[in-house]
């Protein structure tokens, strides 16, 4: 493509949700009020744009090998090719530009699809950062986040919930409240050095080397809340004080509680819908357990992806090792302090 002689790019930082998911998906979010804590971590979603002056648009996603070009035009169809990419441009152009805009979008995320850690959403984020830096778009940080909630949500009706956008945009060890209205409100949690190192030290990240379609298992979940399935919406209720839990443990350094903390929640996480665990997933976190994990949870909204186990003391390596065997593999991370960053070279 013929283009400038700069280029626009953009990283948003994968989360971690430690507390509370699933609370944030309507209707129980509208109804009851959600919370979840989540921490960003080094996994990100990158996107470059090359703005261009030839009357194209390149769609090109590097990790899923997929590319697309057309004549540049104020809307792009919907296909199943790239849609993703499509609705966030359509939404650039109705909300802004007005008018067809010529680039490249160039595309990469650390993690695979329906792995958990929120790939999708951060990717969201990543390419409205990028167009927003390229077109100097007065969003801040809540505006960016709704947008991207809004692209997914409505705009491309993908099934889901509310943190991810946020944990993307904002970055850092966050609890968030959710309410009717889509109403969110972002606290930022300063969580001392000491604790956070000592965190990412003894939670263990798993790839468990499958991934699932979330949508499966958030309607679900949706469908026994409007059903009034009481199970159900207590095991949420509990996941909802399970987030409180979590924050006072991590702001007071009680680290020995995190474990339980997570089984606490893993057992009531399970109760939201059929589909979040499975007799492998079970295997998994019965072995962790055994080997000296004292807790933890499947990253998301469940059924696969990447798992966490806490694993105090020197139990680390043991629990690692433990796990070989199911071919599931342990995964390096940091906790992240920013979210969603762009610049220009």
């Amino acid at each position: 493509m013929k283009g400038s002689k700069y280029i626009v790019r953009s990283k948003a930082p994968l989360r971690l949700g430690l507390a509370g998911g699933g609370t944030d998906v309507a209707p129980y979010s509208d109804l009851y009020g959600g919370a979840v804590l989540n921490a960003t971590i080094s996994m990100y979603a990158y996107a470059s744009i090359i703005p261009g002056n030839d009357g194209k648009i390149v769609l090109n996603s590097l990790d899923k090998e997929e590319r697309y070009e057309t004549e540049s035009q104020l809307n792009l169809p919907m296909n199943g090719e790239l849609d993703l990419f499509r609705g966030i441009y359509n939404r650039i152009t109705r909300n802004y530009t007005h008018k067809p805009l010529s680039f490249s979008l160039t595309t990469y995320v650390d993690a695979p699809p329906g792995s958990g850690l929120g790939t999708s959403s951060t990717l969201v984020v990543a390419v409205i950062g990028a167009f927003a830096e390229w077109l100097k778009l007065p969003l801040g940080e809540y505006d960016l986040a709704k947008l991207a909630y809004d692209v997914e949500r409505i705009d491309l009706s993908m099934v889901g919930g509310k943190q991810d956008q946020y944990a993307a945009t904002f970055g850092g060890v966050n609890f968030m409240e959710f309410s009717a209205n889509d109403k969110v409100i972002v606290n930022p949690l300063r969580i001392k050095d000491i604790y956070l190192n000592e965190l990412a030290h003894n939670l263990v990240l798993f790839y468990t080397q499958t991934s699932r379609l979330s949508s499966k298992i958030i309607e679900a979940q949706s469908r026994n809340v409007v059903n009034k399935n009481q199970s159900s919406i207590d095991a949420m209720h509990q996941l909802k004080l399970q987030s409180v839990m979590m924050k006072e443990a991590l702001l007071r350094g009680d680290l020995d509680k995190i474990g339980e903390i997570l089984d606490f929640g893993w057992k009531f996480k399970k109760q939201m819908a059929d589909e979040i665990s499975n007799p492998f997933i079970d295997q998994l976190y019965e072995t962790a357990r055994e080997n000296g994990a004292t807790g933890g949870k499947i990253s998301g909204a469940g059924g696969g992806g990447f798992m966490i186990f806490y694993c105090p003391g020197e139990t680390r390596s043991k629990v690692i090792n433990a796990l070989k065997k199911f071919g599931v593999e342990a995964r390096r991370y940091e906790f992240t302090g920013s979210g969603l960053t762009t610049w220009t070279i």
